[in-house]
């Protein structure tokens, strides 16, 4: 045994001997590397990578799920000051699903499923009011948190008492939201508009107006409707002349369009100048006028008529005769006939519309427009004809008409809407001619160098390729081992020596007294 050691040993140092000093440096590397690799893999294989099971939590949630994962003797580790619990990556989906068949985490919140366990026949309206309301408080809030840059969110919700009695008066509800943002992250005024929108959607007879949102650091998010413009940064000069510009633009624009359709877009120039009023007016009205405007009258509200007649004779003029003596210088009694008296009257009380109006007019109305139009006729002709003049003037007619203020348009004559009308008919003198660029044509000199170029290249290709292959030839052949014809073996059974042995071995087997003679006579001899 310790031959074979010691044989082994002294083939292992003339081997190392024999060896060049690359080659033992390859041999060292790779012993070397071999045992790095073999301490990363243990090192790495028996490390467990821990990656979050849940985030975003709170430090009782937290609690309630660490206190979980110790009793079942599960690694765990805590960061981001207690919100996020971590756990070995390859139990993170058998967790969340055990975790979550046993309820936790368990935020101690309302929600729907907290009916399933509390619905009885004893429940009374206001439990069931009350755990409703606490309901949409979590549900909302559980909304809020799934908009991006939204870490948490607390809402309270203030729903208006049931009334007795029967009242026209809405009562709407309100809500306070205070929402927990992500380190230096701002909400968009559309992510804003639309968390207002979602609160208010969610909650019967909830205005906008109702609703307050804020972070954790007290600052209020205001709601801006997207088609409102705030001109609080802009003065009365900027809003109003930007108001003028873009009634203009979008006039000129529409003339442009149309006029550049009949008559082609580069044969029409259109200007167009307004005069804005922007004096906003409130004024309120008390009309009084008829019910019947035709003949000027109104409703009969009361009739009166009183109707007197009397029969009977009549009575003499001086009164009645007496019986003394007569009154001298008064006409005595004559005779005097029957007579009759009548006496018709109708009072009556009429009625009239009372009209009370509050009017705020607006404060962009077109008191006055003009439109100037240049056309260049057709190629070959000087001038445009009559007809297509007069079509042009009638579009524009109509365009100044009903875009003037309508108190102000009735009063304008045909005339006056004309002189507020130009067309001229020329050719465009200012046209830029915009000169063409002769066209860049390669020149041939181009060509045939190109044409050599690629022929280089194509026979460099070639000539590599080809000492590639004479190189991979040569390889070849200094590898191809040396191998020389040997020749045959002849056939030994039908040799002399053969049948020579043959009989010395039958006569071993058979005689061997005599072959051993034999044998010592070969012996002596020698």
């Amino acid at each position: 045994m310790n031959d074979k050691l010691v044989e082994y040993k002294e083939k292992s140092i003339n081997f190392w001997k024999e060896r060049t000093s690359a080659q033992k440096g390859i041999f060292i590397g790779s012993i070397l590397m071999l045992i790095t690799m073999i301490i990363l893999l243990t090192i790495f294989g028996t490390r467990s990578s821990f990656v979050p099971l849940y985030s975003n939590l709170s430090v009782q949630e937290t609690g309630q799920i660490k206190e979980t994962l110790d009793a079942r003797g599960i690694a765990s580790e805590i960061s981001a000051n207690g919100t996020t619990i971590s756990v070995p990556e390859t139990m993170v989906d058998t967790l969340k699903v055990e975790l979550a068949a046993e309820g936790i985490p368990r935020s101690g919140s309302i929600d729907y499923g907290f009916f399933r366990d509390r619905m009885g026949i004893g429940i009374t309206d206001n439990e069931f009011s009350l755990m409703e309301r606490a309901a949409v408080q979590t549900e909302l809030g559980n909304l809020i948190r799934n908009i991006d840059g939204v870490n948490g969110a607390n809402v309270m919700i203030t729903l208006p008492e049931e009334r007795i009695w029967v009242s026209d008066e809405l009562m709407t509800a309100s809500a306070s939201i205070v929402i927990n943002t992500a380190p230096g992250y701002t909400l968009e005024p559309s992510q804003v508009r639309a968390l207002f929108h979602l609160v208010s959607k969610s909650v019967p007879n909830l205005p906008i107006e109702n609703i307050v949102i804020m972070n954790q650091m007290f600052e209020h998010f205001e709601y801006k409707d997207e088609n409102s413009q705030d001109f609080s940064t802009m003065t009365a000069y900027e809003h109003q002349r930007k108001i003028k510009q873009d009634i203009e633009r979008d006039l000129q624009r529409q003339l442009t369009q149309m006029l550049g359709t009949m008559m082609g877009r580069d044969s029409v120039l259109v200007s167009v100048t307004t005069d804005i009023d922007f004096t906003q007016e409130n004024r309120q009205e008390d009309l009084v006028a008829p019910v019947d405007e035709e003949n000027m009258e109104g409703l009969a509200v009361s009739i009166e008529r009183i109707t007197e007649t009397y029969e009977g004779d009549e009575i003499p003029e001086g009164g009645v005769a007496g019986t003394g003596e007569a009154i001298p210088g008064y006409p005595g009694v004559v005779g005097a006939g029957g007579g009759s008296y009548e006496k018709i009257e109708e009072r009556v009380n009429n009625d009239v519309n009372r009209i009370r109006r509050e009017i705020v007019e607006s404060p962009y109305k077109i008191r006055d427009l003009g439109i100037q139009v240049m056309v260049e006729p057709p190629e070959g002709q000087d001038e445009l004809p009559i007809e297509r003049l007069n079509d042009i003037q009638q579009i524009l007619s109509t365009i100044v008409r009903t875009s003037i203020d309508g108190n102000l348009a009735s009063e304008l004559t045909p005339e006056d809407i004309n002189d507020k009308i130009f067309v001229s008919a020329q050719q465009f003198r200012g046209k830029v001619d915009v000169p063409q660029m002769p066209e860049q044509t390669v020149p041939t000199w181009l060509y045939v160098v190109g044409g050599l170029l690629v022929g280089i290249i194509i026979l460099l290709i070639f000539l590599l390729m080809k000492k590639k292959k004479r190189n991979e030839e040569e390889e070849e052949a200094f590898l191809e081992p040396i191998t020389e014809e040997i020749p045959d073996i002849p056939n030994e059974e039908d040799s002399a020596s053969a049948t020579k042995r043959k009989q010395l071995e039958r006569m071993a087997r058979e005689k061997p007294d005599e072959f051993a003679k034999l044998v010592r006579t070969w012996l002596s001899d020698d």
